[in-house]
C-alpha cells in the first residue's frame, strides 16, 4: 500500500522530541519528513521524500537549497522556482531562455528574417519550385564601365596629365576600371582632348598612346580607335579645322612608334568616301614616306616646354632678344616668347636683355629694352618674381661681367634707374642695387690740393 505525504502547512506538523518533522499515514504509523526511511507493518521499506527540517538557528528556520529561510519565504521560493523561466539549477547568466525570442510557435527575435534562407528546398512546400530550386553557384562578375562613366573618369586625368607628364598615373586608373569592350574609345577620348590643345599637348599625347601599348591597349584597339575618329572627322571639322592634318600626323606617329602596323593605311584605299578621312590617310603616308621619316616623326610636334633643353632655350631667347633689337616689334618678341612655352624660365630672358644692354653699352638698346621689359610686366607675362630674380642674378655675376664690361657697374645703373621709373622694378630691388668703390681722380674734386694740416 503506498503511503501518500502531503504537506499542506508546516506550521500544523507535529514536533517530535528529537526536533524531527513527522506525521501519520495512512496506516498509523509515524513517518519521518527528513528522508529517512521506515517500515510498514507489512515489512516493505518505505521510501520517504526529502522534506524541510529545522536547525537549532530557531523555531522557524528552515533549510532551502543550502540556505536558511523561514517558512513563509520557503513556501514563496518554491511557488517562484516552480514558475520561472530561468534556469532550476543555478547555473548560466540569469538570461531569458533562447534570448528572448520567444518557444514554439512563435515569431521568433526581430531580424532573423533576415538570415532564413528563402530557397524552398523541400518538395512537399506549397513554394517549391523544382525549374527556379535548383543547385546554383554563385560567381563574381565584374560589371563593365558605362561609356559615360569612361568620360566623366578620364578627361579630368587625362587634363591632369597635361599639366605633371607622368604616365604612370593614367596606366594605374585604366588598370582600376573595367574596360572591356571600351578599349578603343580611350584613344578616342585623347585624340579628342589633343585636338583642343597646343601642340606641347599632342606631343605628350603620342608618349601617352606609346606608354599605353603593350600594358593597358593592344595594336587592335588602338586601330579600333582610330577607325572610330576617322569615321566621326566630319563633325570633328567644324570645331577644328585642322582636324585631318593633325589626325594624319598621330597616325603617323603611332606607326613610328611601333602601335600601329604600316599596313593600317593601306587597309583604307579605295574604301574611304569621306574627302576628310582621305585627307587624314594621305597626311599619314606622306610623312612615312619621306626619307628619314621615322626619325623625323619624333620631333612631328615639335619640342616645347620643359622637355627642351636649357641650352636650347637660352639661344632662343638671346636670339629673340637680338632680333627685337633690329625690329622694335613688341608683338612679334612677345609671340616667340611664349611660344616656347617656358614660363617658369622667364627669369632668363630678364637676365640676357640686361647682360646684352651692359654689352652695348648704347642708350638706344637700354631704352628699347626697357620697353620691352615693361610691356612683359603690364601684360604679366613676366610676373614680379620673375623680374626680381632675374636681376639679382645679374647683381651676383656682375663681378665676372665687369672683365668684359669694365664699366658695367655704372651702365647697370643707369639701366636700372629707367627700369625704377618705369616701374618694371621694385624699389626694394633698386635699392639693392650693388655700387663697387673706386678712386677720385684729381679733376674730380680738390684738384691735387692737400688738406690743411691742423696745428
Amino acid at each position: 500500500m503506498t503511503t501518500e505525504v502531503e504537506v499542506s502547512n508546516v506550521d500544523e506538523k507535529f514536533q517530535n522530541g528529537d526536533g524531527e518533522i513527522s506525521e501519520l499515514n495512512g496506516n498509523g504509523f509515524t513517518e519521518d519528513l527528513n528522508g529517512t526511511d521506515s517500515q510498514s507493518p507489512g515489512g516493505r521499506i518505505i521510501r520517504k521524500a526529502k522534506r524541510f527540517h529545522r536547525q537549532n538557528s530557531g523555531p522557524d528556520a528552515l533549510v532551502l537549497n543550502g540556505e536558511t529561510k523561514t517558512a513563509a519565504q520557503a513556501k514563496q521560493a518554491l511557488a517562484v522556482n516552480k514558475n520561472s523561466r530561468k534556469s532550476r539549477d543555478g547555473r548560466g547568466r540569469g538570461l531569458p531562455k533562447k534570448g528572448g525570442a520567444g518557444g514554439k510557435g512563435t515569431w521568433g527575435a526581430p531580424g532573423d528574417e533576415i538570415l532564413m534562407e528563402e530557397r524552398c528546398k523541400d518538395a512537399n512546400d506549397p513554394n517549391y519550385d523544382s525549374e527556379s530550386e535548383d543547385e546554383y553557384f554563385v560567381e563574381k562578375i565584374d560589371l563593365e564601365v558605362s561609356q559615360e562613366e569612361l568620360k566623366k573618369v578620364l578627361e579630368p586625368v587625362i587634363s591632369e596629365y597635361y599639366n605633371h607628364g607622368d604616365t604612370s598615373e593614367v596606366q594605374e586608373t585604366l588598370l582600376d576600371l573595367k574596360l572591356c569592350t571600351l578599349k578603343p574609345k580611350v584613344i578616342e577620348t585623347i585624340l579628342n582632348m589633343a585636338l583642343d590643345h597646343k601642340c606641347t599637348h599632342r606631343e605628350l599625347s603620342s608618349i601617352l598612346i606609346s606608354d599605353l601599348y603593350g600594358k593597358v591597349l593592344t595594336s587592335d584597339d588602338i586601330a579600333n580607335g582610330f577607325d572610330d575618329v576617322l569615321n566621326s572627322l566630319s563633325d570633328l571639322t567644324i570645331d577644328t579645322p585642322d582636324a585631318p592634318t593633325v589626325i594624319g600626323q598621330f597616325i603617323a606617329r603611332a606607326v613610328a612608334d611601333d602601335c600601329l602596323p604600316p599596313k593600317y593605311m593601306r587597309s583604307y584605299k579605295g574604301n574611304v568616301e569621306c574627302a576628310h578621312t582621305v585627307s587624314a590617310l594621305e597626311k599619314a603616308e606622306l610623312l612615312l614616306s619621306k626619307k628619314h621619316g621615322i626619325v623625323r616623326l619624333d620631333n612631328i610636334w615639335g619640342t616645347g616646354g620643359g622637355i627642351r633643353p636649357v641650352k636650347y632655350l637660352i639661344k632662343q631667347m638671346v636670339m629673340l632678344l637680338k632680333e627685337y633689337l633690329s625690329s622694335g616689334d613688341i608683338h612679334e618678341a612677345t609671340q616667340c616668347l611664349q611660344e616656347l612655352e617656358v614660363p617658369h624660365f622667364h627669369h632668363e630672358v630678364v637676365y640676357e636683355a640686361t647682360v646684352i644692354v651692359l654689352e652695348d653699352g648704347s642708350q638706344r638698346a637700354a631704352d628699347m629694352m626697357c620697353s620691352l621689359l615693361k610691356s612683359w610686366s603690364d601684360t604679366l607675362v613676366l610676373t614680379p618674381e620673375q623680374v626680381t630674380q632675374g636681376f639679382k642674378r645679374v647683381y651676383d655675376a656682375l663681378p665676372d661681367i665687369t672683365l668684359d664690361v669694365p664699366a658695367a657697374y655704372t651702365l647697370l645703373e643707369r639701366f636700372a634707374t629707367l627700369c625704377h621709373k618705369g616701374r618694371v622694378m621694385g624699389s626694394d630691388l633698386f635699392q639693392e642695387l650693388p655700387q663697387r668703390g673706386r678712386k677720385r681722380f684729381v679733376s674730380e674734386g680738390d684738384g691735387g690740393r692737400l688738406k690743411e694740416q691742423i696745428m
